[in-house]
């Protein structure tokens, strides 16, 4: 049940002085238009040829779910103005689905060790929309497991996607090889200080729990009139206890999403949702993606929390409602978290076609959700 004494921690209550957005803190990029256009043909292109592997079209990125999730978001009683905006200016009870998944677009062994997604959808919330939003009552935020996006812009990140994408359907036993190969470089690389977000995305993330890993939008968008990037945390207790914890991935495809299901089948769980405001654009830019936003500057502040119960998180009727008959897009939601920067703003055209081409080819139409009955 929700509590109604939830109220913000000391760090949100302390004074804020958040940067006001502005226009020109937008600045699009030479010939962004085309690589929007290239955009959607490459992850067109992955979600072709999954489809002709699997018989199933999946969604270009993010195809492989661990943990299809359905809880409670309770708004923070007694927040300060500052972040008292959009889906958060009232504090109350919100429906919400969460989904866990892994970053490629094709269903790939869990030998091959990517990072984390985890997408939220809020249902019920109230406000001026987003355009192609509009008559819906949702509010997604999209979010992965680390604190900055793998390419400064749009550019750089459609380079590195084509790349990707010449892998998909590529030598699958092979990619298992090099996963393993990645993650000794990458302990090393840790145990003395370092960590490379290349060899992450490659396969070399760490075998660890997705249950205990912190996510973040990684790109900035609208928070009211200022400027923002949220996360979101484990902060109770069975949900802590899984923070680097490894799973056993032996020779079991979908190990994360048995661990998933075997956590659920006994045990909750709480998030903090949180907001890291924008003060200053030297060192928190709009327009470069891969600046990690310094936290002893503007911590991360909580306006939110998630509860989810013990229950079934993966059944046959989840598949449907969730994986195949729901989108998740940071561009479905409110004006007020409207996404901001150059690769924000070319993922509006690519989510929109993953999700037209999952209607076109699956029996399950793709469509905003009034209700979690389905679940």
């Amino acid at each position: 049940m929700p509590n109604d004494d939830l109220t913000p921690t000391a760090a949100a209550r302390a004074p804020l002085a958040p940067l006001p957005y502005d226009a020109s803190y937008e600045q699009p990029e030479e010939d962004e238009a085309e690589t929007t256009r290239e955009m959607v043909d490459t992850l067109r292109k992955i979600s072709e040829t999954v489809r002709k592997d699997e018989g199933h079209a999946y969604r270009s990125v993010h195809a492989k779910s661990h943990g299809l999730l359905r809880g409670e978001l309770q708004v923070l009683a007694g927040l300060p103005a500052v972040l008292a905006q959009g889906a958060f200016a009232q504090p109350g009870v919100h429906p919400v689905v969460m989904r866990l998944s892994s970053t490629p677009g094709d269903l790939l062994e869990d030998k091959v060790s990517t990072p984390r997604g985890m997408a939220i959808k809020l249902l019920d919330v109230q406000g001026a929309r987003l355009p192609g939003s509009e008559g819906a009552s949702t509010q997604d935020f999209v979010m992965v497991n680390g604190p900055a996006f793998s390419a400064p812009t749009a550019k750089k990140f459609l380079g590195n996607l084509k790349l990707l994408a010449g892998t998909t359907d590529k030598a699958p036993g092979a990619k298992n090889v090099l996963a393993t190969a990645l993650r000794g470089i990458e302990n090393l690389l840790e145990k003395v200080g370092g960590g490379s977000a290349m060899l992450k995305s490659m396969g070399g993330h760490p075998a660890t729990h997705p249950l205990g890993e912190t996510y973040y939008t990684q790109v900035p968008i609208l928070f009211g009139p200022y400027m923002a990037k949220l996360s979101l945390a484990p902060v109770s207790p069975e949900l802590l206890a899984l923070k680097d914890a490894p799973v056993d991935i032996g020779d079991r495809p979908d190990a994360l999403r048995e661990a998933v299901v075997q956590h659920f089948q006994t045990q909750g769980g709480t998030w903090e949702l949180r907001v890291q405001l924008c003060l200053d654009l030297d060192t928190m830019p709009i327009e470069d993606a891969s600046v990690v936003w310094p936290e002893d500057t503007s911590p991360y502040v909580a306006v939110a929390r998630i509860t989810v119960a013990p229950q079934p998180s993966w059944s046959e009727a989840r598949v449907q409602a969730v994986n195949d008959g729901m989108a998740f897009s940071p561009w479905h939601g409110l004006a007020a978290h409207r996404p901001i920067g150059s690769v924000m703003r070319v993922r509006k055209a690519a989510y929109e076609m993953a999700a037209r081409y999952r209607s076109e080819h699956n029996p399950v139409q793709v469509s905003e959700p009034k209700s979690l009955d389905a679940l």
